[in-house]
């Protein structure tokens, strides 16, 4: 778990399981990927075996630990809802953080449908709690299809991360989305993003009422490019969140 995250929208991270696979074009290029296998074959380090899908039960409780009120994210260097998770192992996950309720919880996946069946599965009669926000990452118009699992899945917060945003995502249904975010692309090889596909995201999340945070425009390193779009921040976040403004 990192006290501190160098990802604007969160403070910490907090990662009980490590490593993935590919399932999109979102994940050409995945920075927690390109970071892991770095130290693979590392003797006692914490990625020694790189990126493979890894469970790390020590680290169940860490939330537990800090007292001091975080929001925190979900697996930055995973997908909490990998086919190869156990379903036992997610409900300890969630488990920690509904326990953990002084902390808010962003948990974001690319696998929208499995979000969607585990969210119904758990939560039968109301949504999840308020500080469990449950978001799916969407990079182009083909992975449109998530927001849609992610509308009918009975959270209380919804997001949305499009990034790396990979090409014009068209017309937006955002009913019963809370959050959106957009990005560039960062690192080698990053493929760069058009002003006018973040434009068209922003105006709509405008027209819509939901909170717009622009993250970067992306480049050889995130902070290549700067955070500004049309000469200023977006820093917007959902509404009742003490870390910023909600979108009016």
């Amino acid at each position: 778990m990192a006290d501190k995250s160098a990802i604007e929208w969160t403070d910490a991270t907090w990662n009980p399981v490590t490593g993935c696979t590919k399932l999109s074009r979102g994940c050409d290029h995945c920075y927690a990927e390109r970071f892991a296998e770095r130290f693979r074959g590392v003797p006692g380090h914490p990625f020694e075996t790189g990126f493979d899908l890894t469970l790390r039960p020590e680290r169940l409780r860490q939330p537990l630990l800090w007292k001091r009120p975080r929001t925190i994210f979900v697996n930055s260097m995973s997908d909490l809802f990998h086919k190869h998770v156990p379903t036992p192992f997610i409900d300890q996950v969630f488990d920690t953080m509904e326990r953990a309720d002084w902390h808010v919880f962003q948990v974001l996946t690319k696998r929208s449908s499995l979000l969607g069946d585990y969210l119904k599965a758990r939560y039968t009669t109301r949504p999840a709690p308020a500080h469990i926000w449950c978001g799916v990452s969407v990079e182009d118009a083909q992975a449109k299809s998530r927001i849609k699992h992610l509308r009918n899945a009975p959270a209380s917060i919804r997001f949305l991360s499009l990034e790396p945003l990979l090409g014009p995502l068209g017309t937006l249904d955002l009913s019963g989305i809370n959050w959106v975010i957009a990005g560039g692309e960062s690192g080698p090889g990053a493929r760069p993003m058009e002003a006018d596909w973040v434009r068209s995201i922003r105006d709509q999340c405008r027209d819509q009422s939901t909170a717009f945070f622009f993250k970067q425009w992306g480049g050889i390193r995130p902070k290549s490019g700067g955070r500004l779009l049309d000469n200023q921040e977006w820093n917007e976040y959902p509404l009742f969140h003490d870390r910023g403004v909600a979108a009016e």
